[in-house]
């Protein structure tokens, strides 16, 4: 491919939603004014709507490739580092080049501390349009240009069961349950009524089968974490996951050690950098990256260090409007250390409203979307929810 880089496009998509992320808002909790809301459970702020940033680059020739990057909070921090920093040193470069563009906008930055966050959020909207656009020219699917294909379809778990109540959780997770689901995990940060009572209430609701995990949203300190997960082990968790603050890497390998229950973590990881830090120290048993920070170039990297240290990988899904999510996918058609990829279902869905794409999910698996690149375009709807930000 001879064609550079010539234009780049950045996008915020907000699609409205009727309850909030992660389910209805707590006692004493509320929307702010600049519609946040601060989650008791675990004191992080989360956007009362869907939100996404998206980029489209044009090359010289006219091709074009689409790329998305996290947005729930001050999207207009990652518009502005794309716009204001990247995309100048971005004109004229190759998409065949795509890895070590990767490298080179990373080091714009690295001196002043910008190693993660907004900035490689940015990078990482750019980044998988740049492979989007690589695997077009090339005229095949992305997972073509990454290795070898080893699975057909991806297999999912379920993550969240928004409901209000304990009883109304059990409920949606009994439904779920009885439509073919078996795997389930739930988000402590919105379990009121306790942590343990809600996983002996679904244990005893779904089964001894069933697959139980818990998203613990960085609550704990390690001996905390430890002594909850003690009490939960009786009802066979299938692992715990983001346990201790992130900053906290002794804690997470010493929780690890001690831990009766699999320790799985690495959402907020972007960079192999990051991941080497923790999986040098033998940290986890599973490791779930973040399309949405990591990118492809990342999202390769940190799963070849996973595969080098035996850990299996459990992709995380987040908000977003899907064209993250496709490449999430492809990449994990390709992991030999795959084990599933979740599935949020209340965002998902949403997302395929956005797309033009034949990605789905069915039968506990997730479909690749076929055709060349991602396979997956912004389609009618996309542009009613987008505002293009110069």
């Amino acid at each position: 491919m001879n064609s550079a880089v010539a234009n780049v496009e950045t996008f915020i998509v907000t699609v409205p939603r009727d309850t909030p992320y992660l389910g209805p808002l707590g006692p004493g909790e509320r929307v702010n004014s600049r519609g946040y809301v601060v989650r008791h459970g675990n004191g992080t702020i989360y956007p009362s709507v869907d939100r996404s940033i998206a980029v489209r680059v044009t090359c010289t020739d006219g091709s074009e490739g689409w790329g998305e990057t996290y947005g729930i909070c001050a999207p207009r921090a990652t518009t502005e580092i794309i716009n204001d920093l990247l995309v100048p040193e971005l004109i004229g470069r190759h998409p065949e080049d795509v890895e070590s563009i990767w490298d080179d906008l990373y080091g714009l930055m690295r001196v002043r501390g910008c190693t993660s966050g907004f900035h490689v959020d940015a990078i990482t909207a750019l980044d998988i349009a740049l492979w989007d656009l690589r695997a077009r020219a090339h005229g095949v699917p992305l997972w073509q240009m990454l290795g070898e294909r080893r699975r057909d379809r991806i297999p999912g778990y379920l993550s969240g069961l928004p409901a209000s109540t304990l009883d109304g959780r059990v409920d949606m997770a009994r439904q779920f349950h009885a439509q073919g689901h078996d795997a389930f995990k739930i988000h402590a940060v919105v379990s009121s009524e306790g942590i343990v009572e809600e996983v002996a209430a679904l244990r005893a609701a779904l089964g001894e089968q069933a697959i139980i995990m818990v998203d613990l949203h960085w609550k704990f300190s390690p001996s905390e974490a430890l002594a909850l997960i003690e009490r939960m082990a009786e009802y066979r968790p299938f692992f715990a996951e983001a346990p201790v603050k992130p900053e906290d890497i002794d804690g997470l390998a010493w929780l690890a050690e001690r831990s009766p229950t699999p320790i799985a973590a690495g959402e907020e990881w972007y960079t192999e950098y990051e991941a080497r830090l923790r999986l040098n120290l033998r940290s986890v048993a599973f490791i779930q990256p973040e399309m949405g920070h990591t990118g492809i170039t990342q999202f390769r990297r940190i799963n070849a260090l996973a595969e080098a240290h035996g850990v299996a990988t459990a992709p995380h899904a987040t908000i977003g409007a899907g064209l993250f999510l496709a490449a999430s996918l492809h990449a994990s058609a390709t992991l030999p250390g795959l084990w599933r990829h979740e599935w949020q279902h209340s965002v998902f869905a949403r997302s395929l409203e956005l797309l033009d794409t034949d990605m789905g999910y069915a039968d506990g698996h997730y479909s690749l979307p076929t055709g060349p690149g991602l396979g997956a375009r912004p389609g009618k709807r996309f542009f009613n929810y987008a505002e293009l930000v110069s």
